[in-house]
């Protein structure tokens, strides 16, 4: 473990030190991805003033599906923070692994004394993400505050805070599994460049509450692609609405995602033909 903790630190610092090399491209980049932040925001806000405006009362108390707007803030932060977690720890490195494997430049990784997954997985890191990260980390605790004052109740103890931080982590997993089984395809077509485009464009409905979702929508955003588990389930647990079982089916489904996702790479790696065979 210590090993690993040291490459990982190795990796972190190597990508700080590249996207430091031009400093005013660092900052601007954060501030563009704060600027996307603010941008991102404006489908919350035009549903909820929508509906603020067809029942007359105010945005604050305006509700769409049982989740009224602070609730449905903190859903979007989790959205937030794991889109940040995806664009700047995840898919940086696994994308680079399609090249590799195209180009037979993952004999490389291969050869080297260590998991083979670890190492293309944190092999890249685009540091400005974590401006994004802390951004939506505010707004959460915005949103925690200003529904807690909404309602008259007090702000979430230390036990909702760690169920919602393990439930958090439970959805890194998920989709950091999800990203590997997109990855693995990669050893068997020639692009897979259009189906990881179409997972992106899918996870953004994670934006929204669940009850946003009816009928077969609800069933794939829950059971095929478990999108409401990554970002309701954490605001439930702040909110005190946590159920033991959905929170027991979000820590089993990671464990057969992440032991699955293991599993493939592993046949993945088996498959795959380097470039001196």
């Amino acid at each position: 473990m210590k090993r690993y903790l040291h490459l990982l630190w190795l990796a972190l610092r190597t990508s700080l030190l590249v996207s430091l090399q031009y400093r005013w491209d660092f900052v601007l980049q954060g501030l563009m991805q704060v600027v996307w932040m603010g941008l991102s925001t404006i489908p919350l806000l035009v549903a909820y003033q929508a509906r603020a405006g067809a029942t007359a009362t105010a945005m604050s108390a305006a509700d769409i599906g049982g989740w009224g707007f602070y609730p449905a803030m903190m859903v979007f932060s989790f959205f937030l923070l794991l889109k940040a977690i995806l664009e700047g720890a995840i898919n940086p490195s696994l994308s680079a692994v399609v090249e590799h494997i195209r180009k037979g430049t993952l004999d490389f990784m291969l050869l080297k004394p260590a998991d083979a997954q670890f190492l293309v997985s944190t092999a890249r890191f685009e540091p400005w993400h974590l401006v994004d990260a802390l951004a939506s980390l505010a707004l959460l605790g915005y949103g925690v505050v200003k529904n807690s004052q909404a309602v008259g109740g007090a702000l979430p103890g230390p036990g909702a805070v760690g169920a919602a931080a393990v439930l958090f982590g439970c959805a890194v997993v998920i989709l950091y599994s999800i990203w590997i089984l997109v990855v693995c395809a990669a050893f068997y077509v020639v692009k897979v460049d259009n189906l990881s485009f179409l997972f992106t464009s899918v996870f953004d409905f994670a934006r929204w509450p669940r009850s946003v979702f009816r009928g077969g929508l609800l069933v794939l955003f829950t059971y095929v692609i478990p999108l409401v588990m990554m970002t309701s389930l954490p605001a439930d647990a702040l909110l005190g609405q946590l159920s033991l079982l959905p929170a027991l089916a979000a820590v089993a489904v990671t464990g057969v995602m992440a032991v699955g996702s293991r599993r493939v790479w592993r046949g993945a790696i088996a498959s795959y033909t380097s470039a001196s065979s």
